[in-house]
């Protein structure tokens, strides 16, 4: 069996987080290195490595994720904008194993990222 992922120590409460949103699909807390005034993480509670690991079922589950990022944007009063983001494999700057939505905001951002 596979170590578990900080994210996955995280949702069984192996690790202590700000969690801002939990519900059955999924849970939401705030990043411990924020790149913006709002950076919050949400993370599936069905550890998908990343994006190419995806299956045709996982599609709601997916869409679920970006209804949240939506919610909490409000919940956070981002009304001027916000961004997210999903980074897959190393190239693109996923550091952790566990496919994640990132929510950032409350400050301005440019294109193209870095």
């Amino acid at each position: 069996m596979s170590e578990k992922t900080l994210f996955q120590q995280i949702i069984d409460r192996e690790v202590d987080a700000d969690i801002v949103h939990e519900d059955d699909r999924c849970v939401a807390f705030h990043d411990i290195d924020p790149q913006a005034p709002t950076h919050i993480l949400i993370v599936p509670r069905t550890p998908i490595p990343s994006l190419d690991d995806l299956a045709p079922e996982d599609k709601d589950l997916v869409g679920h994720l970006f209804v949240v990022a939506r919610e909490l944007a409000q919940e956070e009063g981002l009304d001027g904008g916000y961004r997210t983001v999903i980074n897959c494999g190393d190239d693109g700057g996923q550091s952790v194993y566990h496919l994640h939505l990132h929510l950032l905001g409350g400050r301005p951002f440019s294109w193209p990222p870095g």
